[in-house]
């Protein structure tokens, strides 16, 4: 092995090392504050998500619609360029252009657009629900 090859496992271990470190030092931290502060850590990891699935189901439903919109634009909309290959009697027919970009944006922008809802129905419950909650 060269020199350059044998820093990638080195580099690679040492930033996985430092990630978790700093994952249970930065927790530590928190959980001091809060007792210093009197609160219990416990309840705050302990604190339901109500609309967890509503989450979920919403940003795969919005990543689903932009994958189906991205394929509907590349077959119906959008040029292309095809080739014609001739091998022996059987004549094949592909196309020579490909739009990757398009797939990878809207499934991004229809799962952002599906937390967006997530978030606005969730801000909803609690501002109607805002006096029965206990602070």
């Amino acid at each position: 092995m060269h020199g350059g090859e044998v820093l990638i496992p080195i580099v690679m271990f040492a930033g996985f090392f430092a990630m978790v470190f700093g994952v249970v030092y930065l927790r530590t931290r928190q959980n001091m504050a809060m007792i210093e502060k009197g609160m219990n850590p416990k309840e705050f990891a302990d604190r339901p998500a109500p609309y967890k699935n509503l989450k979920w189901a919403l940003l795969l439903m919005g990543a689903g619609t932009g994958l189906f919109l991205a394929y509907m634009l590349d077959t119906y909309v959008l040029q292309h360029t095809w080739a014609t290959e001739t091998w022996g009697t059987n004549i094949h027919r592909y196309r020579t252009d490909e739009n990757p970009a398009i797939y990878f944006a809207l499934i991004a922008i229809g799962g952002g657009l599906g937390l967006f809802g997530s978030y606005y129905m969730e801000k909803k419950w609690w501002d109607e629900n805002k006096e029965n909650r206990k602070l």
